[in-house]
């Protein structure tokens, strides 16, 4: 760490900035972690930044997976001292050339040293942008976009390749190239926090670490997750699963004591002078509920669906009968596939879009044909002990909403939830129908994968 970090008042500043903006992520830190946090830093002190680093997340974090956020944030409220500012070059190809050149010997030494000075250089010289006085912000799509780093992997090779003569050259290439492609991901990342550090600079640490570090999976909206984080969160089904399964037997357990039987409690006070000191309760008998889902597997809601049903099939042992349904414009059973997908979760989705019929003449999904379908079709798979979470935007693409078929499914089932991937303010906008059918059930918001979570901890019955 540059010695012009602040100690003292400013690093107690930054420290509980540091915490209310990982708070501000979802990450349960408490007075006492925050106190542990200040005396680990009085411990080990400012002079070295990777100690300062190490230090905060052994106190501060609860997990791994927080720690891609944890470091993020670490680096706009102690970020990496510079002597002076970043040279700013021009757009010209010689200059970009020559930044190349160096930035080709820095990934073939592995220098972190020249990796983070080129990568302040990079984002000073081609990742400003507005016409104000300097730039009127920073932009870490822009500088890579016109560094491309990521074409340096074969230059890269050839500078190891001549430097030595490996005996098993094909196999050595291999493991060269994973290691050549972390050390421009790394660089990739280094250029995102420097520019996320020179706008937090103008804009305030606080506003920067609320709103332009992404946080944890199971934060990120399902609608906006890409590939790798609806892969990152496939990983989390098992342990979310876990932790439910405990909830819902505890829940199960105080349950089962029944209610207080007025009658029982009352003649057995009598030999203690009226005064109900052991309260007689009704027995429940252990009852398990059942689950049907029903989901919207098109289009952007996939992932949402997709997710639910493993986890869904993670907790079956929670439930008397679990049955999956999927559906686009038509529905299908596909309980059998989640099953069977569960050793594979990230085909799962291209498995049931194969091996299910879920369109008919058009790809387009249609809530009223679906909802009418799985009425009439599988009308037995609902009873009074079913529970019906049905998963989708509600978005009709104009065809008929068929009230009348969700209404029958609703009197049929013990309760039908919806959950709706969109925020609330977009419901009834465009071709959504959903205030139509939250008018015959419980429609909730789910956007990510905690609110699922907290959902599904809630709404089953014991």
């Amino acid at each position: 760490m540059s010695p012009a970090q602040p100690a003292g008042a400013g690093a107690v500043a930054r420290l509980t900035g540091l915490v209310g903006a990982l708070r501000d992520h979802g990450f349960g830190i408490g007075t006492g972690e925050s106190v542990d946090a200040g005396h680990a830093l009085e411990a080990v002190g400012f002079t070295d930044r990777g100690r300062v680093r190490e230090a905060l997340a052994a106190t501060l974090l609860h997990g791994e997976a927080q720690r891609p956020v944890f470091d993020r944030v670490f680096d706009l409220y102690f970020p990496l001292g510079h002597s002076g500012p970043a040279e700013t070059y021009g757009d010209g190809p010689a200059d970009l050339a020559a930044l190349r050149e160096r930035l080709t010997r820095a990934l073939t030494a592995g220098d972190d040293a020249a990796l983070d000075l080129l990568a302040a250089e990079a984002v000073g010289g081609f990742g400003g942008y507005g016409s104000g006085p300097g730039s009127d912000g920073w932009s870490s799509y822009r500088t890579l976009s016109l560094l491309r780093p990521e074409t340096l992997l074969a230059r890269v090779r050839e500078r190891h390749r001549a430097a030595s003569a490996p005996e098993h050259a094909e196999f050595t290439d291999r493991l060269l190239d994973d290691e050549i492609r972390r050390r421009i991901e790394a660089f990739r990342e280094r250029v995102r926090t420097e520019a996320r550090r020179r706008v937090a600079e103008r804009q305030g640490r606080d506003q920067v670490a609320r709103r332009a570090v992404a946080g944890t999976a199971d934060t990120v909206d399902f609608l906006l997750a890409g590939r790798a984080q609806l892969d990152e969160l496939r990983r989390t089904v098992r342990p979310l699963a876990r932790k439910l399964a405990t909830r819902l037997a505890a829940r199960r357990r105080r349950a089962a004591r029944g209610e207080i039987d007025l009658r029982r409690t009352l003649r057995r006070s009598l030999s203690t002078g009226g005064v109900p000191v052991r309260p007689v309760l009704r027995r429940r008998p252990p009852r398990r509920p059942e689950l049907v889902l029903l989901c919207d597997v098109s289009g952007s809601v996939a992932g949402f669906a997709q997710f639910t049903m493993l986890l869904v099939q993670a907790l079956h042992d929670q439930f008397s009968r679990v049955r999956v349904f999927a559906f686009v414009n038509r529905v299908d059973e596909v309980t059998g596939l989640i099953a069977r997908g569960s050793a594979d979760p990230a085909g799962l989705g291209d498995r049931i879009l194969a091996e299910a019929e879920l369109t008919g003449w058009h790809g387009q999904s249609d809530y009223g044909t679906a909802l009418g379908e799985f009425a009439e079709r599988y009308a037995e798979a609902v009873g009074p002990r079913t529970v019906v979470f049905v998963l989708g935007d509600a978005r009709t693409n104009g065809s008929d909403p068929n009230l009348a078929a969700l209404e029958r499914i609703a009197r049929r089932a013990r309760r039908v939830h919806w959950l709706n991937p969109e925020q609330p303010s977009l419901w009834g906008t465009g071709d959504s129908v959903a205030p139509a059918y939250a008018g015959l059930v419980d429609m909730r918001p789910c956007r990510n994968a905690r609110q699922l979570g907290a959902l599904v901890g809630r709404l089953l019955p014991v």
